[in-house]
Parts: structure tokens; sequence; C-alpha cells
């Protein structure tokens, strides 16, 4: 197989080494259980956000008083995916009390989106352009420019009780971060001021994301080691100092050297090793489920958080890559304070890289083959619908127990697999199925 750049392995959860495709399951079975999904499914009016949200109240009951929610994606490059995403959040900050949209992309990311959406700072376009590159470019899209906006336009209209926006993730550290760092040690401690500048030397980017993630990895895995090293010297140093009379401004700014650490140790991990590459998956969905219950912490806030089906669900699709999900964290830390909601799709179109990930293209696939998890669920009758599959009754409980082929699809395609044995309920609380889906409208990078 062709191998992986590292860390694009990381974000995307394939296998170092693909065991054998899934296996089909025969179809003859499932089909008793169709009618039985049909009458527990409630079917939802449109993808598209905006107009009558009525629709949605069977997803607002099922959520309950959960602090978080995940919603996850079997494509990152598919529109309707996104839009149902945005109608959701909507719907849950005007009828639930949600106040954060936190998304599987970078925590320097978020804080620059934060700042516009809450303040009207910065142009959004710039900076899903400057910073959704690489492995985050599937993220610069006209649907997530659409509800970044709409963030904005609820704000004015809010002020008091804005809605936020966060990033979880840690695969890009922008130079924002670390002039937030630096420019408080200078204001509060500037004898400190040379010690920081040494530690984070060479750190803060100078380069186009995508160009400083790409060249990040390519630097000997001891030179990435120190720099580990230095960023964790850093934060111990920062966590010395008093708050003073500012301990929520000290709080963000220990975060955000928290995530700086988090981006240098990820960059430490030896991906030559696939034991190592496991381990490394491993941490960042552990590290990802903390920064999102920190943010509940600091904000106290009720969070929608986007990710993939593979990170927000309970079971990791291969456990030998990702031995434990964000999802599993966020159950471990949050109990029944956390639900997960898995999307799947019939067939249709999304935006992903060739596997050489030299070109973005548009890729078409047919309908689900029988056997598959898709397949079945394709053939209860309405376009799109939403299943509590905590409450569904037992025939289809004992079906959506049962690992079956299940499509995931990450950055780039085709990989070696693109389907994983998975067992819906076990994975997630709530699943919306979801017959067609077309390509994302990716925003132009220059």
């Amino acid at each position: 197989m062709s191998r992986p750049r590292p860390w694009t392995f990381i974000v995307l959860g394939l296998a170092f080494l693909a065991p054998a495709p899934a296996a089909a399951v025969p179809g003859a079975a499932t089909e008793p259980v169709v009618p039985v999904l049909e009458r527990a499914a409630s079917p939802l009016a449109t993808a598209e956000p905006g107009g009558d949200a009525g629709d949605l109240r069977p997803v607002g009951g099922a959520v309950g008083g959960a602090a978080v929610v995940g919603m996850g994606e079997a494509t990152h490059g598919s529109h309707e995916f996104l839009t149902v995403k945005d109608r959701v959040f909507r719907y849950l900050v005007e009828r639930r009390g949600f106040r954060t949209f936190a998304l599987e992309t970078a925590w320097s990311t978020g804080v620059r989106l934060d700042d516009y959406v809450v303040h009207g700072r910065g142009d959004p376009r710039r900076i899903m352009r400057e910073d959704f590159q690489y492995t985050y470019a599937l993220n610069n899209t006209a649907e997530n420019l659409a509800l970044v906006e709409w963030m904005r336009a609820y704000n004015r209209e809010h002020p008091g009780d804005p809605v936020r926006f966060m990033g979880d993730d840690w695969g890009y550290t922008g130079p924002d971060l670390y002039d937030r760092v630096t420019e408080y040690v200078a204001r509060v401690r500037p004898e400190l001021a040379p010690r920081f500048a040494e530690l984070y030397r060479g750190l803060r980017p100078t380069v186009p994301s995508g160009v400083y993630q790409k060249a990040y990895l390519a630097r000997p895995l001891a030179e990435r080691r120190e720099m580990a090293s230095r960023t964790g010297r850093a934060l111990k140093l920062l966590e010395s100092l008093a708050p003073g009379g500012e301990a929520g401004r000290f709080a963000e700014v220990l975060r955000h050297a928290t995530v700086i650490h988090q981006t240098a140790t990820g960059y430490g991990f030896d991906f030559e090793d696939p034991r190592q590459v496991a381990e490394a998956m491993r941490w960042r969905d552990e590290v990802m489920a903390d920064n999102v219950v920190w943010w509940r912490g600091h904000t106290g806030h009720r969070i929608l958080l986007a990710g993939h089906n593979n990170h927000v669900g309970y079971e990791p699709e291969d456990p030998k890559v990702l031995p434990r999900t964000q999802g599993a964290f966020l159950r471990d830390r949050l109990g029944r304070g956390y639900v997960s909601i898995g999307l799947t799709f019939g067939r249709g179109a999304f935006k992903a890289t060739d596997p050489a990930e030299t070109h973005m293209l548009t890729h078409t696939v047919g309908p689900a083959r029988p056997g598959g998890n898709e397949h079945t669920l394709d053939r209860v009758r309405h376009d799109r619908y939403v299943l509590d599959l905590r409450t569904v009754p037992g025939p289809a409980r004992r079906w959506l127990g049962t690992a079956r082929p299940t499509r995931s699809v990450g950055t780039a395609y085709p990989e070696e697999r693109n389907e994983f044995n998975i067992a819906l309920g076990r994975c997630f609380d709530l699943l919306i199925h979801l017959k067609r889906v077309r390509a994302v409208d990716l925003l132009p990078t220059a």
C-alpha cells in the first residue's frame, strides 16, 4: 500500500498496515429490521439550515441535558454533513441554550474565528484561507463560512450572551497563540520574556500553515523531541506564575501554552513505528477531549462538537490504529453529559484528495453494497431521518449492535480501506442517515 504522510496518518485514522477489508454480512437477515427502523425513524424535512426547525424536536429531546453533543460525519467532504450540523447547532442555540460550536481543527484557528464571531475582528475568509491548509484543507468550505457568518449575526443581536467558536485539535498552532503567551509574560513578568523567547525558539510559524506542518514533520525526530521538551518547560514556568487579579485571562493564556505543548508533543512521536502511531492517535483523541472539557469548565457552555464519526463515537473503526476515541474519553469525563450522533449516507459525492495527496478531487460512490449498514438504512422510506439508537425496539437494537461494513472516508480517497466493521448501536447514541449527499463547496485558496 502507499504509505500516508505521518501527520495525515493521524488525522485520517487510517491503518498503518491495513487489515483485510471488512467482510459483508448476508443481507437477507437484515430485511425484517427495516419496518422496525422505519417506525422508530423521525424524518428530517431538510438538510439545509434555516426555516422551521420543528422536525428537530426529536434531536432536542434525545440530547436532553447533555453538556456536550458530538456530531460526526462519514466523510469530511460532503455538503449535507456540514449543513445538518449547522442546522442542528442553530436549533440547539435557539431552543436548548447551547453556546459553543467546536470543530475538529486547530485550537489557534478556533481562537481567531472566535475573535471574529464574538467581536467582529478579522476576516473569516482570510482566516480560513490561511489556517485551513494541508491536513485541514477540507474545512475551508462555503458551508463552514456560512455557519461562522450566522454566528457573527447572532452575536450582533445578542451581544450579552454570545455564541463562541473553538477548535479542539493540536495539528497546527499559529503565531497568534505564541504572541498571546509571550505578550502576557512580557506584561506581567517582563524579566521572563527572554526566557520564553528562547524556549519557543524556532516554533512560532513564519510561513503558511501547510508549509509549516510539512517542514515540522521533515525535522529529525531528536530535534522534534527537543522542541517538545522546551515547550514543556515553558508551560511549567507559566504554571508557576500567580494569576494575580486576572484569573480568567491567566487561565486562557495557560491553555494557549498547553496547546503549544500539545502540538510539539504530537510532532514528537516516532511515525516510523506503528506502535508509536497508534499511541499518537490515542493521545490525540484524549487531548481533543481534554480541550473540550476545559472549554466547558472555563465557559460553562453547552457545546456542539463536530468531527469525524471515528472520533466522536465510542468505539474506533480499527482499534489497532486508534485504540480509544475522543467520544469514549468524553463519556469517561462527562458520563451521560456526553451524547454522540453519527452521520451516514447511502450514495453521492464528496471532496477528498487522491491517495498521494497531490490533488483535491470530487469522488462519487453508488449505493452501498448488500450486507452493509447503509444498504439497510437506505431501505427506510425517508430521504433523511434521525434514530435514537438507545430507544429503538428490540429487533432493531440487536441489528444495531452487530458490526457490519460501514463507509468511513478521511481526507484521501480511495485508500486501501474505506469500509470498517462498525456496530452503530455501540458507537453512537443517535444516528442521522442521509440517502444522498453532494460534495462540499471549497473556497478559494489564494
